[in-house]
């Protein structure tokens, strides 16, 4: 029973980085725009693509595959916010809100249309490495160091770099900022790139241990919105540690209950956080 208790608990913290890397993109466009991204799914299941088929097709490696898959969530993300946000983004929430579930169904219908919803996986195993009946997946070990390598440089890039001051700034007041010369709108551009970047990437890395269909990016967006709760809304380092919390409940949960009841304690704990500490585990108090 210990056995199981520390293998569930090392899986679990594990599959808990690559939630908060997913959780990541999704805090860092509330923070700074305002907006709740329900592309957010699709952009997961393109990463998830993104790499199978460059490992597929082209041979590469999955984590030099990762590096392409990033460039072209960010590409895409700006495409995205020029195309269906910058338009509406002073509009009611309700637009913006509607504008990126519209972006979600045409993704979704392409996506099912080219690649339809058989299940695919990435064939690629770096073995396990072991001490007596403790296994972890070397994958997972890799995708726990990537997603710590993201998170640090994330931070350094917000709290250190000119263009991720240049962001804080637009997310604490646009119009202030923009009196201070900085160009908003690209600034916001660059941000709801940013994001879709970490789904993509977080997408990529989940493909590497898990399998998926075009519709798999709904669950994880799901536990993305949980995540952000946990973390604190509109920090995005905050979700790393949500991610971590989420990714221990869903290794542990199974070892006293049935599986079916992952979700529902995961959804219960969503709730009473909106509750008790609307800001979250890691947000300013109220």
């Amino acid at each position: 029973m210990a056995n199981l208790f520390i293998v569930s608990l090392i899986d679990g913290l594990l599959t808990g980085f690559v939630y908060g890397i997913a959780a990541m993109g999704l805090s860092l466009i509330w923070g700074v725009m305002d907006v709740i991204n329900l592309a957010h799914a699709p952009l997961l299941a393109l990463g998830m693509f993104g790499v199978y088929l460059l490992f597929t097709v082209f041979g590469l490696n999955p984590y030099i595959a990762l590096i392409l898959v990033a460039a072209i969530g960010f590409i895409g993300g700006v495409a995205i916010y020029y195309i269906a946000i910058h338009r509406v983004l002073s509009a009611p929430p309700l637009s913006t809100l509607l504008a990126t579930y519209a972006v979600n169904m045409i993704m979704i219908g392409l996506g099912t249309a080219a690649f339809s919803t058989t299940p695919r996986n990435v064939d690629f195993n770096l073995g396990a490495i072991g001490y007596g009946d403790l296994t972890v997946q070397v994958t997972r070990l890799i995708a726990a160091g990537v997603a710590t390598l993201v998170t640090g440089s994330l931070y350094l890039f917000l709290y250190r770099t000119r263009p991720g001051k240049n962001i804080r700034a637009v997310a604490n007041n646009r119009e202030a900022a923009e009196l201070m010369g900085i160009p908003s709108s690209r600034v916001l551009a660059q941000s709801f790139g940013l994001g879709t970047l970490l789904a993509a990437l977080a997408g990529g890395l989940i493909a590497t241990f898990f399998p998926f269909t075009i519709l798999a990016g709904n669950v994880y967006q799901l536990k993305s919105f949980v995540i952000v709760v946990l973390g604190g809304l509109g920090n995005p380092i905050g979700s790393l540690f949500g991610g971590l919390i989420l990714g221990v409940l869903e290794g542990l949960i199974p070892i006293v209950l049935p599986n079916s009841w992952v979700p529902v304690l995961e959804f219960l704990l969503f709730v009473v956080i909106l509750l008790v500490r609307p800001k979250g585990l890691f947000g300013a108090k109220e």
